[in-house]
């Protein structure tokens, strides 16, 4: 496949809560590929916006589908091709980084991703996706995975439920994909060590993960932070076409959804 086909192929989507940090990150995305907003100011994120984007890009012809926070700052934008080519030909179906023993503060399950950054081979899963089946699988049977987890630098825990998203990991792991997990290395530079650097298969780094986007703006500790690592980035102007999506009844069907749970745990406790 060519680079320009592959590019045709290829979407780019952000749940993004801070558009003022936002417009200025996305200028480092990858050229030349579709551009894919939800709008979480309304409390969309995770599990919530994994299940929004399959009801919302299935039908837009997508191949591959790069997942990426707004305080993910591409250090080599190109690089995400590399890492594509090489998914299709080991046939990964996920790739990206542990949420466990990869990151100092991320001490959560280490057999599932964190989505601050993963690429989907969104044409095989979506042809697979059943949301039902998806939210049947939020456990974890001891010894059901045998990773390779002595590598990792940090602490983990390999019965962690932590985040209600995992069970879309675990669904592809149990239905016989392949996650593809990247390396990660905390930032040196960085006095605080929150931030953490993505690498690609042969180690030629992808990007940096500032962490705290909601923060960005409104709190001048990680404003500064992730200011300091945006100086240093050439932010060039991305000339690119961006879809927003949102969904403007969610807040509320949040609202009445835990209104309901309120109630019905009442009624089992009298």
């Amino acid at each position: 496949m060519t680079l320009s086909s592959l590019t045709n192929k290829t979407a780019i989507l952000t749940t993004v809560a801070n558009f003022e940090l936002y417009n200025k990150t996305s200028n480092l995305f990858p050229a030349g590929i579709q551009v894919y907003v939800i709008d979480g100011r309304n409390g969309m994120h995770g599990l919530h916006s994994i299940l929004f984007m399959f009801k919302k890009l299935r039908n837009r012809d997508i191949e591959w589908l790069i997942m990426a926070d707004e305080d993910v700052i591409f250090t080599n934008p190109e690089e995400i091709f590399s890492l594509i080519g090489f998914m299709g030909r080991n046939d990964y179906t996920v790739s990206g980084v542990r949420d466990g023993g990869e990151v100092r503060h991320r001490n959560k399950n280490p057999y599932a991703i964190n989505t601050f950054f993963s690429i989907l081979n969104f044409k095989k899963v979506s042809k697979l996706f059943n949301d039902k089946e998806i939210l049947q699988n939020q456990y974890i049977k001891e010894g059901e995975f045998s990773d390779d987890l002595v590598r990792l630098a940090f602490e983990f825990d390999k019965t962690s439920l932590y985040e209600p998203y995992y069970c879309f990991y675990f669904w592809l792991r149990r239905k016989g994909e392949k996650i593809f997990f990247l390396e990660s290395k905390m930032l040196q530079e960085e006095n605080e060590k929150i931030s953490n650097e993505v690498f690609n298969a042969d180690g030629t780094s992808l990007l940096i993960h500032t962490w705290y986007a909601r923060s960005y703006g409104n709190n001048e500790k990680h404003t500064t932070r992730i200011g300091r690592i945006l100086e240093k980035t050439d932010l060039k102007l991305n000339s690119k076409q961006v879809v927003i999506f949102k969904d403007s009844m969610f807040w509320i069907k949040m609202r009445i959804f835990k209104i309901g749970k309120r109630i019905k745990m009442r009624l089992t406790t009298v």
